[in-house]
């Protein structure tokens, strides 16, 4: 029998978190011991109820934590033009919410718990801003060693998405990032470097509109709703930011990256968010806190994607 890899994913859904969790929920290689959600995309009540309704559409019982409601320090900024005034490009009102009884404990005390009881096994995936992330680590200072590794999406070796320098997940909130950067964690980053070459293209999604199964009607959907955002931007399909996170706990092949030093922005106006990366500058910050992941093979990627959601 295979051994799962143990995995704590905290989002904040939001189209791609979406894909991601119904990617890592019917992987034979991972097991979802569970979900957390924070504000980001949209704001913290609808990224909950879109966690809960992506894992009642995968029929799975896994549990959702609520986290953070706003940014540690700053005002909350979304990302619904992407994602839909929902976070679920529309679709939130066709998707009916599971008949579940609310966690009552909050996010950063389950991340804890469940790293505790792995005890050095546990993968935690953060695939939003790093809110609940920095809570838990300032809360429970022995964390950061606690986790076999934190997988990250967000930031970049060289430019952003949301201003030229910085990253969405890091821009919304730069504070919460510089806390994960410097907790000596073992870290994994999926930047945009890496992620805007993880795309899905438009005749692949099509293969995944030919299945008949729930969720790959909702995955479907949520590509296809999404798709002129991306099109519109000069990519060649639907950058999959989120599932390679996932992805890479899987199949780690597809992927390949360095070790660099990273520091977050957290002062400045113009460069608010910035990872800063030593990896191309002749000028070394002394450390290498991150493997940065810098490529992926595509054909390989979607291949691997269409195939996990014909499993369904």
């Amino acid at each position: 029998m295979m051994n799962k890899l143990p995995v704590f994913i905290d989002c904040d859904p939001g189209a791609d978190d979406i894909i991601a969790l119904l990617l890592g929920m019917n992987m034979p290689e991972l097991d979802i011991v569970g979900i957390s959600t924070l504000c980001g995309n949209v704001e913290a009540p609808k990224t909950y109820v879109n966690a809960l309704k992506t894992v009642g559409v995968a029929g799975k019982n896994i549990p959702v934590y609520k986290g953070a409601e706003t940014p540690m320090t700053r005002e909350l900024y979304t990302a619904k033009d992407v994602h839909g005034n929902d976070g679920m490009a529309g679709l939130s009102d066709t998707i009916a919410a599971p008949d579940v009884s609310e966690e009552k404990e909050k996010a950063w005390d389950a991340i804890y718990r469940e790293a505790k009881k792995y005890n050095g096994e546990l993968t935690l995936v953060a695939v939003g801003p790093m809110t609940n992330v920095a809570i838990a680590l300032a809360k429970y200072k022995e964390l950061a060693s606690l986790l076999k590794q934190i997988v990250i999406m967000g930031g970049s070796a060289a430019y952003g998405n949301v201003t030229p320098a910085a990253e969405f997940n890091i821009y919304v909130d730069p504070e919460a990032a510089d806390v994960l950067f410097k907790s000596g964690a073992n870290i994994v980053m999926f930047g945009l470097d890496v992620t805007e070459q993880a795309i899905l293209l438009p005749e692949e999604i099509e293969k995944i509109g030919q299945m008949t199964s729930p969720q790959a009607k909702f995955c479907y959907s949520i590509l296809k709703n999404t798709e002129d955002f991306y099109l519109s931007k000069g990519f060649a399909g639907n950058c999959m930011h989120d599932p390679c996170t996932v992805m890479y706990l899987a199949y780690p092949e597809l992927f390949s990256g360095k070790k660099a030093g990273i520091c977050v922005e957290t002062k400045a106006r113009i460069t608010r968010g910035k990872t800063v990366c030593d990896m191309f500058t002749d000028v070394k910050f002394g450390f290498e806190n991150a493997l940065v992941m810098m490529d992926v093979n595509r054909d390989g990627f979607g291949e691997k994607i269409i195939e996990i959601m014909s499993r369904y």
